[in-house]
């Protein structure tokens, strides 16, 4: 690993969104991917590992190990998301499907190996910065199961939640509201184990935005890389939704690993909840500043602090994924240190 870099795993359910973000997270030179794992939930587990692959054949990293994970949340049944994300959960492109073998470990175990392998070093830049970009249903059982993996963790930022929005139902985001349990199990954990969490979620997801113009622009790059793949991507939900611009979506969660000051953040309690008729799934971020009603309220603060993204550069996001995806990287574009 270069000193510059880096080390990231990224968890996902490759999706559109997650393809952008493994594009960004394959060829960004701040970041040192050090493997991805697969997780129902855009599409079924089998199509995600697919998905992975063809994105990482496109970005010429088949390099990185990718592994087949849990197939459905922990309780609930699973649900896909195709109507956003096509039939076969991404884009339904003409791009050809990668046919590299998945690493025979299961998910949770590639990533308790990579961790124990990060914590072994005695190196504190080779800890890993865990990006979950999809269900969290991986993570909480590795940290249920081998809780001392989390010693090989710098932090998890994971796409997920909103403190004021809604997209799965009025209330709850679609990964935390696909394994809400999962969700509650990753921040009860991460707050045993002293792991830092930012929750990059609804509240700043949809304002990092690629224009038709500019994708249609990656696109006549041609060569069948991670610029065209990108821009038929974005041309994708342009498509789809009607617009002259689509959101990178789950890419916003890498570019606050390279950028973080690209987004405004605020420690504050969170949890999960998991019996409500309307609001099952929400995050609860609690904003009160007055220590009069923390004292009458029943339930107490949450015992979970996590770093809230509540505003974001759009722009400077945007322009981040598009010219790393085009190798029009400059020293400004490339992010500093968290």
């Amino acid at each position: 690993m270069a000193a510059s870099t880096r080390p990231v795993v990224l968890d996902v359910d490759t999706g559109v969104d997650d393809a952008c973000a493994l594009l960004l997270a394959a060829r960004h030179p701040a970041l040192d991917l050090r493997a991805v794992t697969c997780v129902g939930g855009n599409a079924p587990v089998d199509a995600v590992v697919t998905n992975t692959l063809t994105v990482l054949e496109a970005a010429g990293r088949l390099d990185v190990p990718v592994a087949r994970g849990a197939a459905r949340p922990l309780l609930e049944h699973p649900v896909n998301a195709a109507h956003v994300h096509g039939a076969d959960g991404m884009g339904d492109l003409d791009w050809a499907k990668s046919q590299a073998a998945p690493d025979p470990r299961h998910a949770v175990e590639l990533l308790r190996d990579v961790l124990l392998e990060a914590a072994a070093s005695g190196d504190p830049d080779d800890l890993v910065t865990l990006v979950p970009l999809a269900p969290l249903t991986n993570v909480a059982l590795l940290l249920r199961t081998w809780p001392e993996a989390a010693a090989g963790l710098r932090e998890v930022v994971f796409m997920g939640g909103a403190a004021h929005v809604g997209n799965a139902t009025a209330s709850a985001e679609f990964n935390v509201f696909h394994d809400p349990e999962a969700a509650a199990v990753v921040l009860d954990a991460a707050g045993e184990l002293g792991v830092n969490v930012t929750m990059y979620g609804l509240d700043v997801f949809y304002d990092p935005r690629v224009t038709r113009d500019e994708a249609r622009a990656m696109v006549e790059r041609g060569g069948r890389g991670p610029a065209e793949l990108g821009g038929r991507l974005v041309g994708f939900q342009c498509e789809r939704f009607d617009s002259t611009a689509a959101t990178i979506g789950d890419a916003g969660a890498v570019c606050a690993v390279i950028d973080p000051s690209g987004v405004r953040t605020e420690r504050l309690p969170v949890r999960v909840e998991l019996a409500g008729t309307w609001s099952r799934g929400r995050t609860i971020v609690d904003r009160r500043d007055w220590s009069g009603d923390l004292a009458h309220d029943p339930h107490g603060a949450a015992p979970s602090l996590v770093d809230v993204c509540l505003d974001v550069d759009a722009e400077r996001y945007a322009r981040l994924w598009v010219d790393t995806l085009t190798g029009a990287l400059t020293p400004s574009t490339t992010g500093e240190e968290r």
